[in-house]
């Protein structure tokens, strides 16, 4: 078999939160076919990134009181130990802010746009009032306008899959602020995907045998659809969003920055970029992987094989937007996108974590839980279909507890002991019937692999346990225990331990993708050279000597599951401390009555020259004069918005001589006292009917 060389990528995780058991799952499917094709021998490099941009991590940074870079590089520092946990290899984690990225897609835009597919409107567009910002897409929520689901995103609906523009939303409302968005113009950037030669080469594309999932390329077929009255089909598409907006900026477009869903899948490309950079004998490099040719010369190679994992979710993006870009920007486009359905729990539940069914990855390590464990029992549930995996602890303990180490390990323990006690660890002469036994495992190992190579693991798997049961079957028809008592027998138990072992190497072989830490532990026991493809179906051979054996995995012990799924303690009650502060300790009546409130009008109002901080508020408290007050509220309000408004005064305060003059008294607002937490000062406004002089009691 020649050597192939791949691409693989997983979809980029947003970096505003750890990882959840839905990125876990779709690391372990890519990483099971990385390692499936790296036992064959080929080249592959595997790599990821944080999507790193976007108006929410801007908007999480700013609450955290640090830059949106020091946030991602936070969430950043808290994916290894996700990854190493369970076993899941990438050759390069980068970033979507990395230099390559802003390079890149900044060089892919003008490759558009020299090729006439970039054109710019004037398009209305949600506007937070209360946040004084354009909203993003995701920071929208409405009606679906196709099936009507609430509560559903700006730009896509969960429901029914829905894409759509932002103001198409029925019922919006601002997922910042509560409020109800208004419409204002700005000038937008987009990419022409409703261009006839985008259509055509879609079409073509998404239609070459191979490249998509059947049911995928049904649903792609829909959004090529209009109706009768030409309604529908893919429309033009939206890539720009306007500052503030934590991006890559638009070059020669000022104020303008890429809508992040077009710099992310970039990202790729970046971190392959990245990774090449990293030098080529980099030793977290795959020895097949290993080559001295540059980034460019590699993504221009037609023989390279550009494959991606992604969830149903996304689908959009990858099969209609990212291939256009990629093609009219005169780059390769994917050879393959695989996508694939979301977890479950118990018969189809949503995971949740406050139910006590969500399944928490930290938590599952932190208990000790095998990670393996979990590789296994996800693939023995994975297909090439687009289906939700769904997790049923009754089901995962039979899997590994019966399967996995009543099938599997058991053949080892069964025979290990006797090759090291009887034998000196030497393994013998196989007799006719084991050879047949091993030239039926030997002769499925092809098709084992060939199965792992088109995703479909739980055929793999299963094809893996019936060969497993044969080899029990031969155990307990030859009864190791019963010939190691009976007199001159040596040679015939030596026979059967012998098969055992090399038909458990074989079986190893075929689990390796899916237990790579388990088939290290394997190899290291068998003193073998590392299991691949090619090796495996030619036996260790009489005279060969093993290791000590030592158990290679623990049962599921049922409590460790109970303790996984048990949610989470209910929280202290908090003392609930208004506006951020206690309240002052209690006063009487009398003391109340000290304080003389009344309404006051402001019928003028002016900066006050040399202070940021105050304004100068001349006041009716119905005296027949007017009183001068200074307010330091010129961070929230602009004068000329004051005056004629009517606000309370504390009217028999001692006057106040300052620097700038004297201050009659004290304009009541309301402030939260972290001022981070919840910014802005509010000044009592009376509602109408009240007249100055009022006395408030």
């Amino acid at each position: 078999m020649s050597q192939r060389r791949f691409f693989v990528t997983t979809a980029l995780p947003y970096a505003n939160g750890n990882f959840h058991i839905g990125h876990i799952m779709e690391y372990i499917q890519a990483d099971i076919w990385v390692r499936m094709q790296r036992m064959h021998g080929h080249a592959v490099h595997f790599v990821g990134a944080d999507d790193a941009h976007g108006a929410p991590i801007m908007i999480a940074a700013e609450k955290a009181g640090i830059t949106p870079q020091a946030f991602v590089a936070n969430i950043a520092a808290g994916r290894a130990q996700y990854l190493e946990g369970f076993h899941v290899k990438f050759d390069n984690w980068h970033s979507t802010d990395g230099p390559e990225n802003h390079e890149l897609a900044q060089q892919i835009y003008r490759d558009l746009k020299a090729n006439g597919l970039i054109s710019t409107k004037t398009i209305e567009q949600f506007f937070d009032p209360e946040k004084a910002m354009f909203l993003p897409d995701r920071f929208i929520k409405g009606e679906c306008p196709k099936c009507g689901a609430k509560d559903q995103y700006g730009d896509s609906c969960e429901s029914c899959g829905a894409v759509y523009a932002p103001t198409e939303l029925k019922n919006p409302y601002s997922a910042l602020s509560g409020a109800t968005p208004v419409l204002r113009t700005s000038e937008h950037y987009f990419f022409k995907l409703s261009d006839p030669r985008c259509i055509e080469f879609l079409e073509n594309w998404t239609g070459e045998a191979g490249r998509l999932q059947p049911e995928v390329l049904n649903k792609i077929k829909e959004w090529f659809q209009k109706d009768e009255d030409g309604n529908g089909g893919l429309g033009d598409w939206d890539i720009s969003r306007d500052a503030p907006y934590f991006g890559i900026e638009i070059p020669d477009a000022p104020g303008k920055y890429f809508y992040v869903w077009l710099d992310a899948p970039i990202g790729y490309l970046a971190s392959l970029k990245n990774h090449f950079a990293k030098g080529q004998a980099a030793n977290h490099w795959h020895a097949a992987s290993r080559t001295a040719e540059s980034y460019e010369q590699f993504v221009a190679d037609p023989a390279v094989e550009q494959v991606h994992f992604i969830g149903k979710d996304i689908t959009y993006f990858h099969t209609l937007f990212w291939p256009a870009m990629l093609h009219f920007s005169g780059r390769k486009t994917p050879t393959q996108v695989n996508v694939h359905g979301f977890i479950t729990v118990n018969g189809g539940e949503k995971m949740s974590k406050s139910r006590g069914t969500g399944l928490d990855p930290l938590k599952y390590l932190g208990l000790g839980m095998n990670p393996e464990w979990l590789r296994y029992y996800l693939a023995a549930k994975l297909s090439s279909r687009v289906e939700d995996v769904d997790f049923n602890p009754d089901d995962f303990v039979a899997r590994v507890n019966s399967d996995l180490v009543g099938k599997y390990i058991n053949i080892a323990s069964r025979a290990a002991g006797f090759i090291a006690k009887r034998f000196g660890g030497q393994l013998g002469a196989i007799s006719a019937d084991g050879e047949a036994l091993l030239d039926h495992l030997q002769q499925a190992v092809p098709g084992v692999a060939e199965l792992l190579a088109e995703r479909e693991y739980g055929k793999a798997i299963r094809e893996t346990m019936a060969l497993a049961d044969r080899v029990n079957e031969y155990v307990d028809a030859n009864k190791p225990w019963e010939l190691a008592k009976q007199v001159g027998m040596d040679a015939r138990l030596q026979d059967v331990c012998t098969v055992c072992i090399e038909a458990f190497r074989v079986l190893t072989a075929l689990l390796k993708p899916v237990l790579p830490g388990l088939a290290a532990q394997v190899e290291a026991f068998l003193q073998c050279e590392p299991l691949t493809y090619a090796n495996a179906t030619t036996p260790l051979g009489a005279g060969h000597a093993i290791g000590a054996y030592q158990h290679l995995m623990q049962r599921v012990d049922i409590q460790l599951l109970e303790a996984l799924f048990e949610p989470p303690a209910a929280p202290e009650p908090e003392k609930v401390v208004p506006g951020g502060e206690e309240i002052a300790p209690t006063i009487s009546i009398d003391d109340f009555a000290k304080v003389d409130l009344r309404i006051a009008r402001i019928d003028n109002c002016e900066p006050v020259e040399g202070s940021t901080k105050l304004l100068r508020l001349t006041l009716d408290v119905g005296e027949g004069r007017t009183r001068n007050v200074f307010s330091g509220i010129a961070s929230m309000y602009k004068p000329e918005d004051l005056i004629g408004k009517l606000t309370v005064v504390v009217a028999n305060l001692a006057p106040r001589k300052m620097k700038f003059g004297v201050s009659e008294g004290m304009v009541l607002a309301a402030s939260h006292a972290d001022e981070k937490a919840q910014p802005g000062i509010h000044v009592l406004h009376p509602w109408p009917g009240a007249q100055p002089g009022m006395r408030i009691h």
